[in-house]
């Protein structure tokens, strides 16, 4: 049994309004089209006050004039509304926060970021008819061969790539774990990993220190037994609006984006806004300057687009590169530059499988330093291993360049000296609890167990982390204009890759490798009538119609006979179409397959007129010649 969307009444509380369109869009989705919408608690106070009927509230916490709590505290008190179900969908994710809302009388918390499916089972649960949801095993489980069978959980960032390089080498054979058999778990966003952890339906998990943190001051019976890396995340801004001095007004009055309230990004975006003289925060009100708001961290980029109320967002890596190679964004600074060698991730173990498997644990954290030392000594592979561990299906577009390229920045992420630092640690906490007010003090000797990382890092931590409470940094990195130094190849990064190369006379072009499916012979081609001027036609390539453009018409070329070298190269004019998207263009000569970098990439030039330079999406120096890479999708547009 469900509940019946059609019949439901929503009123959605939710200031921000890029986020109301997310949950309106996630409401529609699941079916619930009739929502009535306020832009904050007061206005759902008036809403609910005139006798307009409600079956459900969803309300933001965080909201100017009314809170979502004062707003959940009103209708408690009212008793028209007592039994009205209210459920909290915010970014105020710590567990403390969490009982607040429980002890106001809320009848479901989700936090964010959240997905359709979390939030269609809280609105289940709200009405008392959510099914029972089957759940994994809890507790460590083993194999039928007998060893531990390991669960770690992850999402999809480069903080989590020493997971993808242990498995690649266990999987690969290259390394055969004694204790354990190793299932990785990759997740969409901070939240379900959190939830997996503490409820025992992963033995271990990649997750934000913070968190980790939080979890632990509530009794989630965790250690932290290794970091995960250090450094690693970047600070972008909008790529909308003009940043001059006083460069602060390009962030007053805009929301900035982080991934969780409980986040060294919280943490290091407060510290840089204070000390250039702004107040950041989640609560809104009319002292803070910038909002912050918690969005799931491959969404970023989007919330950017097409969106000059936000202004930026620090994230893990490769997500930042991504929009300041998509144009979206400009990087402002990594977050090594504000606080050197930071940790971030940590690697978190249930307290019982430490107990009862210390062997298997031993030898995790003994291959997560050797998988470590192996993405720092081979960046290519573990770029390779990066891109299909990470982004197995291609839903992100991670290339292999971009994400060597992040893991090559000698100020990005480092992954050789794991050794949890209990200093750095306190160092996150008193801060977050003194100066944000958010978390609790906790025991750290009682959270971290270095046992395991004494054996598998002798020595302890080789480097000492760079904090400083100095504004002077902030100050200099708020001063930089511009695309900064380095930004104009980065900005050029998705371009960057393998290309096949094929002549039409004289000119070289080169279409990404990646939308090539192969390179045929010439063939008999059947004409259609009334078809456009360039195609050609059809083939039957076994078994299947391929339409076939020619590319010296398409181009306005002059005709020319067909050589010994001419040949169709088929390409994907439609990736979610499989075999039915396929094309083919008729050219001179294939050349080869070759790397264009970063450096030899400059943006097609701007003619005045008479010049269509849709169809171009760069071009390459290659030598004294000039390449002209292809915009596949504007050729193929006809």
């Amino acid at each position: 049994m469900s509940v019946e969307p059609g019949r439901v009444k929503i009123l959605l509380a939710e200031d921000a309004m890029a986020m109301r369109k997310i949950e309106l869009k996630i409401l529609a989705g699941l079916g619930f089209t009739n929502v009535v919408e306020a832009k904050d608690g007061a206005e759902a106070i008036r809403i609910l006050d005139s006798g307009e009927p409600v079956d459900l509230v969803i309300s933001d916490w965080n909201m100017p004039n009314t809170s979502g709590l004062e707003l959940l505290q009103w209708i408690r008190a009212d008793e028209r509304f007592r039994d009205l179900p209210f459920i909290m969908a915010t970014a105020q994710s710590d567990k403390g926060q969490e009982q607040k809302a429980v002890e106001a009388g809320v009848t479901c918390f989700v936090p964010k970021p959240f997905s359709p499916e979390e939030l269609k089972r809280k609105i289940d649960q709200a009405f008392g008819v959510a099914a029972e949801e089957p759940k994994a095993a809890q507790g460590p489980q083993r194999a039928a061969s007998g060893r531990l069978h390991l669960r770690a959980a992850h999402i999809q960032i480069t903080d989590h790539i020493l997971l993808g390089v242990l498995k690649d080498l266990i999987e690969s054979g290259e390394k055969t774990p004694a204790h354990f058999e190793l299932e990785t778990q990759c997740m969409a966003s901070w939240n379900p990993v959190a939830k997996a952890l503490e409820e025992g339906t992963v033995e271990a998990a990649c997750i934000l220190a913070p968190i980790a943190m939080d979890l632990f001051s509530f009794n989630t019976p965790i250690k932290l037994v290794l970091f995960a890396h250090k450094n690693g995340s970047i600070f972008v801004r909008s790529s909308l609006g003009e940043y001059q001095d006083p460069y602060q007004n390009f962030y007053r009055g805009r929301s900035f984006l982080i991934p969780h309230k409980m986040s060294i990004h919280h943490m290091l975006t407060h510290m840089f806004f204070s000390r250039v003289g702004l107040k950041a925060s989640l609560e809104k009100g009319e002292d803070v300057d910038v909002n912050l708001e918690v969005v799931p961290p491959v969404k970023m980029p989007e919330f950017l687009k097409d969106n000059p109320a936000n202004c930026g967002f620090m994230v893990a890596e490769p997500i930042g590169s991504k929009a300041v190679a998509a144009g979206l964004a400009h990087r402002q600074f990594l977050s090594s530059e504000l606080w050197k060698d930071h940790p971030c991730c940590v690697v978190a173990v249930r307290q019982e499988v430490i107990e009862r498997h210390p062997e298997a644990v031993q030898e995790f954290v003994d291959l997560l330093v050797e998988a470590g030392q192996l993405v720092a000594r081979d960046k290519q592979r573990a770029a390779e291993v990066g891109v299909r561990f990470l982004d197995p299906n291609g839903a992100l577009g991670l290339k292999i360049e971009v994400l060597h390229k992040v893991l090559s920045d000698p100020l990005g992420i480092t992954t050789d000296d794991l050794y949890p630092s209990v200093e750095d640690l306190d160092r996150i906490q008193q801060y977050m609890v003194g100066r944000m007010g958010i978390g609790k003090i906790i025991d750290l000797s009682r959270f971290v167990d270095t046992r395991f990382a004494d054996k598998a890092c002798p020595g302890g931590a080789r480097k000492s982390s760079g904090f400083t409470d100095s504004a002077s940094v902030a100050v200099e990195l708020l001063q930089r204009g511009g695309v900064g130094t380095g930004a104009a190849s980065k900005s050029l990064l998705n371009k960057e890759g393998k290309y096949l190369t094929f002549s039409l006379g004289d000119q070289e072009f080169g279409v990404d490798i990646l939308r090539i499916k192969e390179i045929i012979g010439l063939m008999e081609i059947v004409g259609l009538p009334q078809a456009h001027p360039y195609i050609k036609g059809v083939i039957n390539l076994r078994d299947r119609v391929i339409p076939i453009m020619d590319l010296r018409r398409r181009f306005a070329m002059e005709e020319k006979e067909p050589g010994p070298r001419s040949c169709i190269v088929i390409v994907e004019g439609d990736p979610s179409r499989g075999d039915q998207g396929l094309i083919g263009m008729t050219v001179d000569a294939v050349s080869e397959v070759t790397t264009v970098r970063a450096d030899d990439i400059d943006d097609t030039p701007t003619f005045t007129q008479g010049v269509d330079t849709n169809y171009i999406l760069a071009m390459a120096k290659a030598g004294d010649k000039v390449r002209i890479l292809l915009n596949i999708d504007q050729v193929l547009n006809f």
